[in-house]
């Protein structure tokens, strides 16, 4: 039995899991604007690097799917705990590495650490956290992950300018001692009701499917890169995926449990969701492009004119719940993704000659945009999920969460690879310069994959989100 839990544990869990949440995704993010200065070092180009960021994303591919079975076996204290010291001490490895393969290895290990970090810090928040309560404690862990991406440039530009990108992984260790401690003294040692054999096939379908589809998404945003063989990459990933559903759906406890898509208001975020996310995920990576190569922008201003996104992001983290309660989570979705689209397309619209005022209130829309819909999507996730599905519905949407950032960059890099090939003149295109009509097609072409997913929201029920507050006040003023 898992004892009751005082009000004041309940409280501070989300911060806890959003602080790990921030570790994490800040490091994710920052190490790209590091990666010149790191190539020097280790006396490579800076496209050898590129081994170390996908040997991440493979780890993070595996392990996400086993975070739910180990949290339910081994107790969820024991097993986050564990995921922070993992997490720490590799980032020390990362900070002291003196060669690529030394990078890489440390990587894996960071992976792995950071797939049992989040999901299972998450898992807890939502087992443990009324319904009615359940709104705000999403939108104070999902906070880090909107808006990491937006300020990682510009904090990873400042360290490496200034300092050397060694401190980028061990200033990880004074926030992940921190964090150790919290988890310590707050987190619960929840254990699973029932104790559910590991599926190890399930564990390698799905391993194997994850693991394809973003290797396949990390080539499609090399630009050297032949495009067929990326998507013969993801096709194969796909392929795996669907057989892994099949195979799950035959077993008694299978490791990713596909049947918590029967869910309406789950299946939405996950199935619609995803489609909104790589649409809006792809312009971290589009932005700063069309930004330095387009306008012709220091690195370090690039980052200044992405803080009006961020400003965006937290404006909004103010507004969201208040926004749920009095529109329902159907409208919200419905209107705030054509925005989002709209404001995407309007990004692709800017010039060097655009005033700045207008330039920053784009980016400021495009934030609010982005920070409304994964917020209302990660707290509409698990507005209906009963306490024996939660954890693997937690391993599902974990997964998708976390393909879909490859997949956001991957698709970012492919729609401006083909409005390239679809605006040459002469027939020919080296993938190192692009035009402004470039940014504005694959900029276009976001919008219309964010638009796109407008007809899931459109078959939700009027009442979807009602037991987490959705609507709420509107409708008992009515």
């Amino acid at each position: 039995m898992n004892a009751p839990l005082s009000a004041r544990r309940i409280h501070w869990l989300p911060y806890i899991v959003a602080a790990t949440f921030f570790m994490e995704y800040l490091d994710t993010t920052v190490i790209a604007t590091a990666l010149p200065q790191m190539a020097r070092s280790f006396g490579v180009g800076p496209n050898a690097l590129s081994l170390g960021m996908t040997a991440y994303m493979l780890a993070l591919a595996i392990f996400i799917p086993i975070s739910g079975w180990v949290a339910d076996r081994y107790g969820s204290r024991t097993v986050f705990a564990a995921a922070i010291v993992g997490f720490t001490l590799s980032s020390v490895l990362c900070g002291m590495s003196n060669s690529v393969l030394q990078f890489t290895a440390a990587r894996v290990l960071q992976g792995i650490g950071g797939a049992m970090m989040v999901p299972v810090g998450r898992l807890v928040v939502v087992r443990i956290t009324d319904k009615s309560r359940l709104m705000q404690a999403i939108a104070t862990i999902t906070w880090p992950g909107i808006v990491a991406p937006v300020v990682g440039p510009p904090i990873g530009g400042f360290i490496t300018t200034y300092a050397s990108w060694r401190w980028i992984f061990l200033l990880n260790v004074p926030f992940g001692l921190a964090a150790l401690a919290a988890v310590v003294a707050l987190v619960p040692n929840l254990h699973g009701s029932q104790r559910k054999p590991l599926d190890l096939i399930g564990l390698l379908l799905s391993g194997t499917s994850l693991t394809a589809i973003l290797y396949g998404a990390e080539l499609a945003s090399q630009p050297a890169t032949d495009p067929w063989v990326a998507a013969g990459c993801v096709g194969a990933g796909v392929a795996l995926g669907a057989l892994a559903l099949r195979y799950a759906a035959r077993q008694r406890h299978p490791l990713i449990d596909f049947t918590t898509l029967r869910i309406p208001t789950f299946s939405v975020t996950v199935v619609t969701g995803s489609i909104t996310r790589i649409g809006i995920g792809a312009i971290p990576y589009l932005m700063p492009l069309l930004f330095q190569i387009g306008f012709g922008l220091s690195a370090f201003k690039s980052g200044l004119l992405l803080l009006a996104s961020a400003l965006g992001n937290l404006s909004m983290k103010a507004l969201t719940t208040a926004i749920l309660q009095r529109f329902g989570f159907r409208r919200v979705c419905i209107v705030d993704v054509v925005v989002a689209a709209a404001s995407i397309v309007a990004c692709g619209m800017l010039t060097p000659h655009s005033p700045l005022a207008w330039v920053l209130v784009v980016i400021f829309v495009y934030g609010l945009a982005r920070s409304m819909q994964f917020s209302t999507l990660a707290t509409l996730a698990y507005a209906d999920v009963d306490a024996e599905r939660m954890s693997a519905a937690s391993t599902l949407w974990s997964a998708a969460a976390q393909m879909t950032i490859g997949l956001g960059i991957a698709f970012g890099a492919v729609a401006l690879r083909v409005a390239a090939a679809l605006n040459q003149e002469d027939g020919v295109h080296s993938g190192l310069h692009f035009s402004l009509a470039d940014f504005r097609l694959a900029f276009l072409f976001a919008g219309l994959l964010t638009l796109a997913s407008l007809a899931g929201y459109l078959r939700m029920a009027h009442d979807a989100g009602q037991s987490v507050g959705g609507g709420s006040r509107r409708r008992g003023a009515s």
